[in-house]
């Protein structure tokens, strides 16, 4: 005599489980959500951690890059669980270290050729020093800066908008969206989120010519270092701590203000030219 045992439903093989979650994520707004959000919780579940459990004087830096590369191993999840993709051209290693210095190069060649402008016209002199030890200090933040953000806006929300709807409206949602993020920033104005957004089209332009996000990585790194950690000048509304002190007398809209050069004219006119300038390049190619 046997006893009945109940129906037990059979489970998911983890293939037919994969798929679903690809189903899931097939529209391209949800693996946007999706990638920004295993971009950015990463990084910031580590700078938590760290605030929380690490004593203050043993934080000098390291939890940035961390941060930093939690973001990356995060975004590498992303493609790979939840695109089902093997290959990520835009993470891809040959040229990362050539890009990736090129971009820093560019990026402090436009902040320099910024601040010759800025300097001609009276609004730009350097007034003492504030100790070179700000030059290492500011360098792991803007590290983490550089990376989680063009991770978020080149890799994840650039690269998948232009699969679905093309190139020209993934350089207006981008842009449009960088100059969104940036609205809570302190001292932000009309003029600062225009720069913003050319400096995302740039940005984009750069991702557009390597397709991979080193050389963005370079130029956004290049650019706010520059700033923040030679020259002690305000970066998106942050307040200035580099290296250099400067004195940036004139009217707001020549010298950015608080905000800092990100909303002078003058860098409207250098960042649009670079972004003219990358951008036909990116399209010849």
């Amino acid at each position: 005599m046997s006893i009945a045992q109940p129906a037990v439903p059979p489970v998911p093989s983890p293939s037919r489980a994969a798929s679903r979650l690809s189903r899931f994520f097939a529209h391209p707004v949800l693996r946007i959500v999706a990638g920004i959000l295993c971009t950015i919780v990463p990084m910031f579940v580590v700078l938590g951690m760290a605030d929380a459990f690490v004593p203050k004087p043993l934080r000098a830096g390291w939890p940035f890059l961390l941060a930093a590369c939690m973001s990356v191993l995060g975004y590498r999840f992303f493609a790979r669980r939840i695109e089902r993709r093997q290959e990520l051209p835009e993470l891809g290693l040959a040229g990362a270290g050539r890009n990736t210095g090129a971009g820093v190069a560019l990026g402090a060649a436009l902040g320099l050729a910024v601040a010759g402008v800025l300097a001609a016209a009276g609004a730009f002199t350097v007034t003492g020093s504030n100790g070179a030890a700000l030059l290492f200090k500011t360098l792991p933040e803007q590290v983490m800066v550089a990376f989680f953000e063009e991770l978020m806006f080149r890799a994840v929300l650039f690269r998948i908008v232009q699969q679905r709807w093309g190139s020209r409206n993934a350089l207006i949602v981008s842009s449009l969206l960088f100059a969104l993020a940036h609205m809570p920033n302190e001292h932000i104005s009309v003029l600062g989120m225009l720069i913003t957004a050319v400096a995302s089209l740039t940005l984009s332009a750069c991702y557009l010519l390597t397709r991979s996000v080193w050389l963005s990585i370079g130029v956004h790194f290049g650019w706010n270092y520059f700033y923040d950690g030679v020259f002690a000048v305000p970066v998106s509304g942050h307040a200035a701590r580099g290296w250099i002190q400067v004195s940036m007398p004139g009217p707001e809209w020549l010298t950015g203000g608080s905000y800092g050069p990100e909303a002078s004219a003058v860098t409207l006119l250098v960042w649009g030219a670079a972004a003219l300038f990358l951008l036909r390049r990116a399209r010849r190619r």
